[in-house]
């Protein structure tokens, strides 16, 4: 299999971020890459799994541009999104006359995604009477409209994506078990990007490019401080989380877009990660969340006393020196950064002012 091709991606599915940015360097990304150069040309279903926000729609157009049939159509179907009583006839059609207000007869999803993929987001949304007639569509390639006396064959490459574990859903009932083990022939989990924090930086520096030449703005590249507050962050909403963040920034220009917004997460800005791999040092998580909750309420202090230091050293308690040393230990902006930040807003406003006098 070749190596990923920027060009033919762009050219394929539009603007998508390069293969550096989509696949960054962390070893859990590396295993998904490699995984996915060799699952892409075989004609199986694939399991896309991981928390909302991952990148499994990326994942699942890399799969079609990268088989054999990527000069076929990609049909995505976000289940979810479609109501369950309408959720059959958009993914399987219907003749003329199944039912009220049927003046035509509609092909389906799956029908359009013929000798191509057909994408199905969130899966477990299904309900049971529609996985069976999926089920029988992974087995022998055959469905059936709505109201039709005959069934179709269509040649379609079926890709799933998940956020939830199906084999909870398997017990709870709520999902065939014999459906299960037909899309998860090959399984591609997405890490969190809480796994990939060396990517976060390349990640921001790609929003922040990209945005400023969709909105034509020109902020400036984050702080080595608030680039620090980021890579802290738990990012319970992933990739997406922080390309809104990133887009907020762009839009507001200023680096108080990004601390002010983390900060009030309270519950997942001072919850360290835990892994339950090996053994758990109570201690150190403890010092973890009281590092936490310190650098959460000096910011607090400061932004109440408008980053006057001074004055949030006497509220606190501590020496000023002392609130220095704290505020580069949290990777807090420095006082020289904020004065640039807000002599560029102070320049933007009054440049803002005088076009509209101009104008005037």
């Amino acid at each position: 299999m070749t190596t990923l091709s920027v060009t033919s991606l762009a050219q394929s599915l539009g603007e998508i971020p390069p293969d550096n940015i989509v696949f960054g360097h962390s070893e859990a990304m590396q295993a998904v890459r490699s995984r996915l150069s060799r699952v892409a040309a075989a004609n199986v279903p694939v399991l896309i799994t991981g928390e909302s926000g991952t990148g499994k729609d990326i994942i699942a157009r890399l799969i079609h541009t990268l088989s054999p049939w990527k000069s076929g159509p990609y049909v995505k179907v976000n289940c979810p999104a479609i109501p369950g009583t309408l959720l059959e006839s958009e993914l399987f059609g219907y003749e003329r006359g199944a039912f009220t207000g049927a003046v035509g007869s509609k092909p389906g999803r799956v029908e359009l995604a013929h000798r191509g993929t057909l994408f199905l987001d969130e899966i477990s949304e299904l309900d049971m009477s529609l996985q069976s007639k999926l089920l029988q569509l992974l087995q022998d390639g055959q469905f059936c409209r709505i109201g039709a006396q005959e069934d179709k064959r269509v040649e379609v490459r079926v890709v799933c994506a998940t956020n939830r574990q199906l084999e909870a859903e398997i017990e709870s009932g709520t999902f065939r078990q014999d459906l299960y083990y037909r899309i998860n022939v090959v399984n591609l989990r997405m890490p969190s990007l809480r796994e990939r924090r060396g990517d976060i930086e390349g990640l921001c520096h790609y929003f922040l490019d990209y945005y400023n030449r969709k909105f034509n703005c020109r902020a400036r590249p984050l702080s080595n401080e608030v680039l620090a507050v980021l890579q802290k962050y738990h990012w319970p909403g992933n990739i997406r989380e922080l390309e809104n963040l990133i887009k907020r920034y762009v839009i507001l220009g200023h680096e108080e877009v990004i601390t002010n917004d983390l900060v009030t997460r309270e519950p997942d800005f001072i919850t360290p990660e835990i892994s339950l791999d090996g053994p758990i040092s109570l201690k150190k998580l403890t010092r973890q969340c009281v590092r936490e909750l310190e650098r959460k309420v000096i910011l607090k202090v400061l932004q109440h006393h408008h980053w006057n230091r001074k004055q949030a050293a006497r509220t606190l308690g501590i020496s000023y020196r002392a609130l220095l040393y704290k505020i580069r230990d949290a990777g807090l902006p420095s006082n020289r950064a904020l004065r640039e930040q807000q002599a560029e807003r102070t320049a933007a406003e009054q440049g803002g002012a005088n076009r509209g006098a101009a104008a005037d």
